[in-house]
């Protein structure tokens, strides 16, 4: 299995200053893509898939018409890693999210369905709800362009950025060790949201 070090190190570093500085480079830049662009190879695409689609890059989840949702895993497991993806809303009321390593636990994207209110980067947890809240959200969303999501999950702790600034770290005290990265269409909405440039690394 292929580690990244300098990628790691540079995470890190810039975690230090993200309180100071509005980096300009993009976060992932030495990460290895999770999805090619062209097709939904490496993931777990669903039996009779209606809801993901691949086109000029760009992968898409849209809702049917029972609004029964929907989750695209990836076949590969990860203990410690870091996810980064561009996302972007597209119709209707986007309640979306990844979870990390299994559907119990996730970082929010759009409007949470419990709280009626938009908690992206916010961490979901089974039974605790939203534990913390992501913070300065509401100048860094674009609500109608692409926004950069970058997590980093070692053990426990999840520490989330948002167009490259740090909003959010939790420790959870019901992580699991290893598991798949899961992204979510969830039911019950008649929504859209697209995601691209989707890299994941293994940490040491």
């Amino acid at each position: 299995m292929r580690y990244y070090p300098l990628a790691i190190a540079t995470y890190f570093l810039l975690a230090a200053i993200s309180c100071l500085l509005n980096p300009q480079t993009t976060f992932g830049q030495e990460l290895p893509s999770a999805f090619n662009g062209n097709d939904l190879s490496g993931w777990q695409v669903p039996e009779d898939n209606i809801w993901w689609k691949v086109d000029g890059g760009v992968l898409t989840a849209e809702n049917d018409l029972k609004r029964v949702g929907s989750t695209l895993w990836t076949q590969q497991e990860y203990t410690n890693f870091i996810f980064e993806c561009e996302f972007k809303f597209g119709s209707g009321t986007v309640d979306s999210g990844v979870f990390l390593r299994n559907s119990n636990e996730q970082i929010q994207i759009g409007i949470s369905g419990s709280l009626k209110r938009d908690l992206t980067a916010s961490p979901y947890i089974a039974g605790k709800g939203y534990p913390v809240e992501a913070e300065g959200i509401e100048g860094l969303l674009k609500t109608d362009d692409w926004n950069t999501l970058t997590i980093v999950a070692m053990g426990e702790n999840y520490t989330v950025w948002l167009n490259h600034r740090s909003v959010m770290t939790y420790d959870s005290e019901t992580a699991i060790k290893t598991g798949p990265v899961g992204l979510q269409l969830h039911p019950g909405n008649e929504m859209s949201i697209s995601f691209r440039k989707i890299r994941i690394a293994n940490l040491e």
